[in-house]
């Protein structure tokens, strides 16, 4: 067996907490692709991540397949584990596209080790044997930054290389720098990959994340996995192409921490869902990401107690919860939550009309001053 040498970095957390794997994708290094992820889920996991042969200054050394290619990152894990002080490996594994594609490896050669995995932008085959030997071919003809401008269309969802410049920038430089011959040979392990047949008797459950965008590993081959792995399910990222770690570290944290039973328990894992639907994604990843550490706590409060508590309860539809938060936001006065909820109002199937009618009932119950005031605002946040 064709083993290759494996090294890797640690990225958050430290060694009293449950050990976090994480994989990167073809062209990309730990550290630019998982940094950001890694930083809000280090408060509850040791996140560790290895780097693919010839890529971030990792060596290079003889071809190899993905079962063996799995095999050095176990044995670079189990490193990891004899270092803090575990005899044996167990650990949770997330993985993107290639790094995926280990994970499902890992699944199906090595079960015992692994207590969870979440496969991003991947697919138990990915792309066709002769586009990849086609790629492997090019890249040591002209080296990996050849690869550069159609990575940078296949790697991000629309918009993102404007709004995150420097993140992309960051990426990108990291594959320009990539060793020809180590890219090649990822090329040519991933022309050989193919476990569908294999994938019914993957025994733990896989939390499955797919880009919307993505065009390299379509969400079709991730549904294909969450379909065939017994108790998995699938995830799909809206704006999100093939690096998604990078591409929304929040959202994707968050799935990583409530598929290990981190600090998102049922009623956070509920609650986070909820808070989703009604205030909408851009909301929840703009709280997330201004959390600190002395408001965190709260964030995480709110979110298991008001959303996962309250919210997801049966007596009550949507609509109506909408309702009676308007009209006590009215009679408090909370004018910021108010315009929030307005919002979510109409997320919750409230017409426009309806909402009148509930300022007009609270300025009887209320007040007139703040019935004028909730229609000032209502008149800002919803237009004529």
């Amino acid at each position: 067996m064709t083993k290759p040498s494996i090294t890797g970095v640690e990225l958050a957390g430290g060694p009293g907490l449950p050990l976090l794997v994480v994989g990167p994708s073809l062209g990309t290094s730990p550290q630019t692709l998982w940094s950001a992820c890694a930083e809000r889920l280090g408060k509850d996991f040791h996140v560790v991540g290895w780097s693919l042969p010839g890529h971030a200054g990792a060596p290079v050394g003889d071809p190899f397949t993905m079962a063996e290619l799995a095999v050095g990152v176990l044995d670079w894990v189990t490193g990891v584990s004899r270092a803090r002080g575990d005899d044996h490996p167990r650990f949770g594994y997330a993985g993107d596209s290639v790094g995926g594609a280990v994970g499902l490896q890992l699944l199906l050669d090595s079960p015992e080790v692994v207590t969870g995995a979440v496969l991003l932008c991947t697919g138990a085959k990915i792309g066709e044997a002769a586009g990849w030997h086609e790629r492997a071919a090019a890249v040591r003809a002209s080296g990996a930054a050849s690869m550069v401008s159609g990575s940078a269309q296949r790697w991000f969802g629309p918009g993102f290389m404007d709004r995150e410049p420097a993140v992309a920038s960051e990426l990108l430089d990291v594959l320009h720098q990539t060793d020809a011959e180590g890219y090649a040979q990822v090329c040519e392990a991933l022309a050989d990959f193919d476990v569908r047949p294999r994938l019914g008797s993957i025994g733990t459950p896989v939390l499955a994340i797919a880009g919307a965008d993505d065009g390299p590993a379509p969400p079709e081959g991730l549904a294909l996995i969450a379909a065939l792995v017994p108790g998995s399910r699938l995830v799909v990222l809206d704006g999100v192409a093939h690096l998604a770690p990078a591409e929304s570290p929040d959202r994707v944290a968050e799935l990583i921490g409530a598929h290990f039973d981190g600090p998102t328990d049922a009623g956070y894992t509920a609650g986070i869902a909820v808070r989703r639907e009604v205030l909408g994604d851009a909301h929840v990843d703009r709280a997330t990401a201004a959390a600190t550490d002395l408001t965190r706590d709260f964030q995480e409060f709110i979110t298991r107690y008001a959303w996962g508590g309250v919210w997801t309860r049966p007596g009550l539809d949507r609509r109506s919860r909408s309702m009676i938060t308007l009209t006590a936001l009215i009679a408090r006065g909370h004018h910021e939550e108010l315009a929030m909820h307005l919002r979510a109002a109409l997320r919750n199937g409230l017409s426009r009309d309806e909402i009148r009618e509930v300022i007009l009932q609270s300025a009887i119950y209320c007040g007139v001053p703040d019935a004028n005031t909730a229609f000032r605002i209502a008149q800002e946040v919803l237009g004529d």
